[in-house]
């Protein structure tokens, strides 16, 4: 099965094409017929599965066609990093038509997306909060608008984002197609599917659980002793790319820190940080200059870099929902990870809610030759780290590209799902 089965337009099979992609992912393959033919989505898919190519590519067959020039299809996303991925994958994806897309979202000047638009474009991409600010001084017109898609919506529920949805949907044409996707469904975000989709299809690829090819691993460990615990495992494990989540905005500056004066290729992404930086950490992390990205849950949506082997919980999530998203991470679009956690004797409730969605135990770890007992493994570590940051430095860029431990990679054509 390729993409040829849909009768694309041959613009947008060059653009397939010119990035590699040949095999449609199962949401793909469910989704794009169904949206093609104009039926109301609700899509829920394990994170990492092609979600974001399942909506773009019939978007953009619908915008081959029609006037340009005006907002046709609006995508909602609640988070910035998320809001340029969608973009970028719509430009690509579309390099070879006509049609313009625009990021809109905070924490930036407004003048060059104003001006942007201004110029004419036929998608925007917005975080919900922008939006609003520009619609209410009329520097966006939403009237023309055909194809409404709320991606990631749980995360949007959990963000506070569901007053402003509301009055989005409000901006928006009544006659329209809307598409509906979340990774996980809970009550509140399937009521407001019913009240706004009209005979919606539903489309489901697998548990709403981490994907299958992630391995998960629990370490148990009081919370003095985790700074000690990650340096020894990342001297102990060899990794590609390696994705750490704290719970807290200042762990995560202070633990980037850390590892950097330990000679670890690092950067951090939290929500203090500037709108620019947190690109530059992004792109820094995707292109190879970072090994590692110390990042809060901002990061556990809207990152899409393909070759992560390891996602290392420092600390514990607060819900099942995010340990889901965070490890989505890795293991995407069925490559293999495996996933790290450091638990505290009070994480142990939340962990049976995560071993009741993967339905079965997780294996709980002590690290060969670490000394759970004290502080005299931090001394040793901080006596002896440079030269092993340094050889275990090099180790991060020899398994990105010829570890046999993760053989998927090593087949970059068949991609589709990771936009």
């Amino acid at each position: 099965m390729n993409f040829e089965q849909f009768s694309l337009d041959p613009r947008i099979n060059a653009g397939i094409k010119a990035l590699g992609y040949t095999t449609p992912t199962p949401i793909q393959q469910q989704a794009i017929g169904v949206v093609l033919e104009g039926r109301d989505v609700l899509g829920t898919a394990q994170t990492g599965t092609g979600k974001t190519a399942a909506f773009v590519l019939p978007i953009l067959q619908r915008l081959t066609t029609g006037p340009l020039g005006h907002v046709r299809a609006l995508i909602v996303a609640p988070t910035r990093e998320l809001a340029e991925q969608i973009r970028q994958a719509s430009v690509d994806l579309g390099q070879k038509t006509r049609v313009r897309s625009v990021a809109v979202y905070g924490g930036v000047s407004r003048g060059r997306q104003v001006e942007a638009l201004r110029r004419g474009t036929e998608i925007v991409v917005a975080c919900p909060g922008r939006l609003l600010d520009l619609a209410g001084d009329r520097s966006i017109d939403l009237s023309h608008v055909e194809v409404l898609v709320l991606d990631e919506a749980d995360r949007m529920c959990d963000m506070g984002f569901l007053p402003d949805i509301r009055r989005i949907l409000k901006l928006v044409p009544a006659r329209r197609q809307t598409l509906f996707f979340s990774a996980t469904m809970p009550e509140g975000i399937r009521d407001l599917a019913d009240s706004i989709l009209k005979d919606p299809v539903t489309v489901q690829i697998g548990a709403i659980a981490p994907a299958k090819t992630v391995s998960h691993t629990l370490y148990p460990v009081s919370q003095g002793l985790k700074k000690t615990l990650l340096l020894a495992t990342l001297e102990q494990t060899a990794t590609g790319r390696v994705l750490i989540f704290t719970r807290t905005k200042y762990r995560a500056r202070n633990l980037a820190r850390d590892l950097g004066k330990r000679r670890y290729r690092v950067a951090a992404l939290q929500g203090n940080m500037s709108q620019n930086r947190r690109q530059q950490s992004i792109n820094g992390f995707r292109d190879g200059k970072y090994d590692i990205l110390v990042a809060t849950d901002v990061a556990s949506r809207g990152i899409d870099v393909s070759d992560i082997s390891h996602v290392i919980n420092f600390d514990m999530p607060d819900t099942v929902d995010a340990y889901t998203h965070r490890i989505g991470r890795t293991g995407r679009v069925y490559k293999t990870g495996e996933a790290f956690t450091f638990v505290t004797h009070g994480d142990e409730p939340l962990v049976r809610q995560i071993e009741k969605v993967l339905g079965k135990q997780i294996e709980r770890r002590r690290l060969p030759g670490f000394n759970y007992g004290g502080l005299a493994q931090e001394r040793q570590s901080r006596g002896n780290r440079p030269n092993h940051a340094q050889k275990t430095r090099s180790n991060h860029k020899h398994n990105r590209h010829h570890s046999s431990r993760y053989p998927q990679r090593q087949n970059p054509k068949n991609t589709a799902g990771s936009v």
